[in-house]
């Protein structure tokens, strides 16, 4: 079973915003093998949506991860980033678990609004299952094949 909590960057604890950047740096940077500044100062304006194991051996252990980002902060429209799930969850619907959560908080903090996302190429199909739709040729982010997508 999976503790989800939605948090805004004053609300995270110094353990939250730690948890944090070690499961992004793990997913993106260790086992994505992409070399990028994680950090990029938008953490501040973002909500936060971090799922737990409740059974977790480590408590403040990360095992789905996203931050929603408001209209203007990214693209003109709302956006999903950091979107991951950790590999001790991986392959059983945690990811449409954790994009539903997102799409439900957009639809109660920004009602009707658009929403862009810039996603990894080979996951076009996954998203489409979401009602994304591919709005841009595939482009390079970060060494990595990426397509913005529109809902």
């Amino acid at each position: 079973m999976i503790k989800w909590q939605w948090l805004t960057y004053t609300a995270l604890s110094k353990n939250d915003l730690y948890a944090i950047m070690k499961v992004r740096q793990q997913v993106f940077i260790l086992e994505q093998q992409c070399f990028y500044l994680d950090i990029d100062d938008l953490d501040s304006c973002a909500w936060h949506l971090i799922g737990r194991k409740a059974d977790a051996d480590q408590p403040n252990a990360i095992c789905a991860y996203l931050r929603v980002m408001p209209p203007g902060a990214v693209f003109d429209e709302c956006s999903i980033g950091r979107v991951l799930t950790s590999a001790s969850v991986r392959g059983r619907g945690m990811g449409k678990v954790l994009m539903q959560n997102a799409l439900m908080k957009i639809d109660e903090l920004y009602p009707g609004e658009k929403i862009r996302i810039s996603a990894q190429a080979h996951l076009q199909p996954f998203y489409t299952d979401l009602g994304f739709m591919p709005v841009s040729q595939p482009y390079d982010e970060d060494g990595i094949a990426h397509i913005q997508m529109l809902k």
